[in-house]
């Protein structure tokens, strides 16, 4: 099993830039990819952004490109998602997800993912 525990969600006006970390635990050697998906309340999940754990090679959705920079610390076995400048429409969950296949990270459905983190909320006003 693997643990994902995110972290650095919060309040920030528009405009404005966060960066939210998702911290591995336990079988990490088994992914191969892991990304950021997103819920707003009564919308389904989304796709965010993604990494091949071992090439590094990312994959963003159109909404976020330009924006948001998805990376990682291998020593740490940490993924970041650098959100910047924000825009109201950003506020979800943010949840990081983690698969044990690497085509995964250009695969947008949640279910393309493994393991999940618990959430972390972000809201952006206007």
């Amino acid at each position: 099993q693997v643990q994902l525990v995110e972290s650095g969600g919060g309040f920030m006006q528009a405009g404005g830039s966060l960066r939210l970390s998702c911290a591995a635990s336990g079988r990490t050697f088994s992914v191969y990819a892991m990304g950021w998906f997103r819920q707003a309340p009564g919308k389904e999940r989304e796709f965010v952004a993604a990494l091949n754990w071992s090439n590094a090679r990312k994959y963003y959705a159109d909404s976020v490109k330009g924006r948001f920079t998805i990376s990682r610390d291998n020593a740490k076995n940490t993924v970041y998602l650098q959100m910047n400048s924000l825009k109201p429409e950003d506020t979800a969950v943010y949840y990081c997800a983690a698969s044990r296949y690497s085509g995964s990270y250009s695969d947008t459905r949640p279910g393309a993912y493994d393991y999940w983190g618990q959430g972390t909320q972000v809201t952006v006003s206007s």
